[in-house]
């Protein structure tokens, strides 16, 4: 067998990647099955020790179009956060956006615990003039603290992106690091932006379900050609361990490095919805922006998109005025929340127009002091209940409560004639 290092020196020519230390000092003599077919897909050893890993690395160009955006426009993403006044969880503001960490695992299996093993970790950076994607591979079982090593060697990064990685993928890292304690470095503390739970706040009534493949295909526009489905991904890596042939494996390392591609064009994507739903949302999607501001505690952003959202369309018009009314309300603005109650008692749904019809009639009672009125919207919540037996049910608690309220009125009447 020729020298390793001189094989790395001359692969080294033809991989244009950042990897730093290419050929390492003390390489073990260790043989490598088909060293120049892993040279053929950018992929060279990583040593440590007495064991190796591989790193493929591949870079795209800055104004690459990965579905819907090109990657430059996260440089555009990055000042939108950074301009804005929003602390929104998916802000990335105080960040540089080569700080952000697009990070994907593949695994032996979908379960937890320590008899899941992941045998890919891979990562994508965008930097000025390009966007560097590198996998670390795991050749073997037994080359998990070279694995690690590689993966852990530089990382210079804030925050996680992943799709799911909060339940699965890092609480996986987590495990196995937990396993090779003290043989590996340190974790990074990172912040995470798991964009699953963006995805099923926006899409979740869109698409038959959120797993990323179709939210690429039908809201990015990410067409995967010839792809391997993530699900055969076990099944190919033992097959590649039984047969060591990195032609096994490559299909895989191509579905890894297109998540982790996609990772970066949804970010963009959903900031573009958060920040300017006006533009970029379509009328649920900019109703779902606004629920989410508001459940996070950014009231006044909240308040100003379901404002924005209204000219948009009248699917979600009621339930719209009824939040902004809670705004209101919260702010004691009460001539315009009882304009808007009072537009959702006409034309709301009969669960809104009870909803509608309670606030109306606590603001008399309490507010106004004007118990007669007060009494003619409890009588109209009663009459909305009596029309559409089948929500007896649902609104049960309500209709007590309408009772309870009823005859406290009628009390207050009485006192108040004497």
């Amino acid at each position: 067998m020729s020298s390793i290092k001189s094989k790395l020196n001359r692969y080294k020519k033809h991989l244009k990647t950042d990897i730093e230390e290419k050929v390492q000092e003390n390489v073990p003599d260790i043989e490598i099955p088909h060293v120049e077919k892993w040279d053929n897909i950018n992929t060279i050893p990583f040593y440590f020790e007495k064991e190796y890993s591989l790193v493929r690395e591949v870079t795209y160009p800055i104004d690459y179009k990965h579905g819907r955006h090109r990657f430059s426009e996260l440089f555009t993403i990055e000042k939108m956060w950074n301009e804005s006044s929003s602390n929104h969880p998916l802000s990335c503001k105080g960040h540089e956006v080569s700080e952000l960490f697009f990070f994907d695992t593949e695994t032996t299996g979908l379960g937890g615990g320590t008899g899941n093993m992941i045998f890919l970790l891979g990562q994508a950076q965008v930097f000025p003039d390009r966007v560097v994607v590198k996998q670390h591979f795991l050749p073997k079982p037994g080359n998990e603290v070279s694995l690690y090593q590689s993966f852990l060697k530089d990382i210079n990064v804030k925050k996680l992106v992943t799709y799911n990685g909060k339940a699965f993928d890092w609480p996986q890292v987590k495990t196995r690091h937990t396993l090779l304690r003290g043989l590996i470095p340190t974790l990074p503390e990172f912040g995470h932006f798991d964009l699953l739970h963006a995805s099923r706040r926006l899409w979740k009534n869109k698409l038959e379900s959120v797993r990323l493949s179709l939210v690429e295909k039908e809201i990015l526009q990410v067409e995967r050609d010839g792809d391997i489905p993530g699900y055969l991904a076990p099944m190919m890596y033992y097959q590649f361990l039984e047969h060591k042939d990195p032609d096994i494996i490559a299909g895989v390392l191509k579905h890894n490095e297109i998540d982790v591609l996609s990772l970066i064009t949804l970010y963009i994507h959903l900031t573009l919805k958060i920040l300017k739903p006006e533009e970029y949302a379509d009328e649920t999607e900019h109703y779902e922006v606004a629920r989410w501001l508001d459940s996070v505690g950014e009231r006044e952003d909240a308040y100003m998109t379901y404002e924005k959202l209204l000219p948009k369309g009248n699917k979600n018009e009621a339930k719209t005025k009824l939040a902004m009314a809670v705004h209101l309300k919260r702010q004691k603005q009460w001539d315009k929340a009882v304009e808007l109650w009072e537009s959702v008692l006409k034309f709301g749904s009969y669960t809104l127009k009870c909803e509608a019809g309670i606030e109306l009639a606590k603001y008399y009672e309490h507010q106004k002091r004007d118990y007669d009125k007060a009494l003619h919207y409890v009588s109209e919540v009663s009459k909305i209940i009596k029309e559409r037996e089948q929500f007896l049910d649902f609104i049960g608690k309500e209709k007590e409560e309408l009772t309870k309220r009823r005859e406290r009125l009628e009390r207050k009447l009485i006192k108040q004639r004497i």
